[in-house]
């Protein structure tokens, strides 16, 4: 999906893989990160976000959670934190020592685990999807002698939800919603959020506002008529310097940068964004069979739109070393072991892919390299897929 823009933007980044996988320093199933330009993503982003009085928070999942890279975010790069979707990464994050700003986005924390969120992490805001929950962080915000943020996620007929992924309150609850959860003890009505409020549209070649986004603001807007004070309009899915005008033009004041960072959401499939393509997938050819040769798997994601992969030929001219070939999956529905290319190369042979990423749910390494724009790499080092630091010994 991205191949054609990473060898747009990110040239050096394919030749320093392959590079550093013939002299032994990766291994086959890697997500390679360009440190530098991910920093560079970020810092752009920041700044469009900036100009426009939007807040940043930052998503890891697509990047294996990975610690160095959300101290970076928050560090370096100034965001307000880190956004978990769910409870795993915020375990993560809390051994890294990392400040987590938003948690509940996606999955909800456990009700054995509100007691130390609340008290241990103190997010700013947490994302409640029932009374039950709420009532959960209320009591842990009560014990934790502290004042618990939250926002809501309020739904209409006709919005757009990813299966296994519906939550929130109908629309025509608010008014009662929005009375009980502000009678709870201990907790503050920081604002409301929805998602997936923007998506790519193939046939405008341009990310667009969902019907989601609608129902953010007119639930903010029904909220505002009650007199409730929304601090917070929290807009995520796609945020990127493409759709931050976008956001602040329906109210929002909260994006949540994550495929923007690696330069992998869809509308740079062409490299035609600002964002730069910072992140590879890295295989080599393991063996033969028929026509075909295949590659070490692991890394697939099946809404990765992956099509096509970057085989290098030993130590030709680029043209004649580069040869981009065909990717089958027959059955998305087996364990990738293997990924079949077309065509017969050498064993051994480095294998370069780019589509959309979700590494948190792979068994892939992360590998980060910071220095490949000086022409002075180096590997910073490398992590599993959620976040943990591995040696290849």
């Amino acid at each position: 999906m991205f191949l054609t823009a990473l060898k747009k933007q990110n040239q050096v980044l394919i030749d320093t893989a392959a590079d550093y996988l013939r002299k032994g320093k990766l291994k086959p199933d890697t997500y390679v990160i360009d440190v530098d330009q991910l920093r560079a993503n970020a810092n752009r982003i920041k700044a469009k976000a900036d100009t426009l009085g939007i807040k940043l928070y930052a998503m890891t999942k697509q990047i294996g959670r990975n610690p160095v890279l959300a101290r970076m975010l928050v560090e370096e790069c100034q965001y307000e934190g880190i956004v978990c979707v769910d409870f795993k990464e915020v375990r993560q994050m809390k051994l890294a020592g990392i400040k987590v700003a938003h948690v509940g986005h996606l999955v909800q924390p456990p009700s054995g685990m509100v007691p130390s969120i609340v008290a241990d992490i103190q997010p700013e805001v947490i994302t409640v999807y029932s009374l039950d929950k709420a009532r959960e962080v209320s009591s842990a915000a009560v014990s934790a002698n502290r004042i618990q943020g939250v926002l809501l996620k309020f739904y209409q007929a006709g919005d757009q939800m990813y299966v296994n992924q519906e939550t929130g309150f109908p629309i025509e609850q608010l008014e009662q919603v929005l009375a009980e959860v502000t009678a709870l003890p201990n907790l503050k009505l920081a604002g409301l959020t929805h998602f997936p409020c923007f998506l790519y549209d193939l046939e405008s070649q341009t990310t667009r506002p969902t019907v989601n986004l609608n129902t953010l603001k007119l639930s903010t807007d029904k909220a505002k008529e009650l007199g409730y004070h929304i601090e917070q309009v929290n807009g995520p899915s796609s945020t990127s310097c493409e759709t931050l005008p976008l956001l602040a033009e329906f109210g929002g004041t909260h994006g949540e940068p994550g495929h923007a960072l690696t330069g992998t959401t869809p509308a740079n499939h062409d490299g035609s964004q600002p964002e730069k393509v910072s992140v590879l997938y890295l295989s080599e050819i393991s063996h033969h069979y028929g026509d075909h040769s295949y590659c070490y798997g692991g890394g697939y994601y099946r809404r990765g739109n992956l099509a096509s992969a970057l085989v290098c030929q030993g130590e030709n001219d680029q043209a004649e070393r580069e040869v981009i070939v065909p990717v089958n999956n027959d059955d998305d529905s087996n364990i990738d072991y293997h990924l079949k290319l077309e065509g017969k190369f050498a064993i051994g042979s480095p294998v370069v892919m780019a589509f959309r990423t979700q590494v948190f749910v792979t068994r892939s390494d992360v590998a980060l390299i910071a220095g490949i724009s000086q022409g002075v790499p180096e590997l910073v080092g490398t992590y599993n897929s959620l976040g943990d630091e591995v040696s290849y010994g």
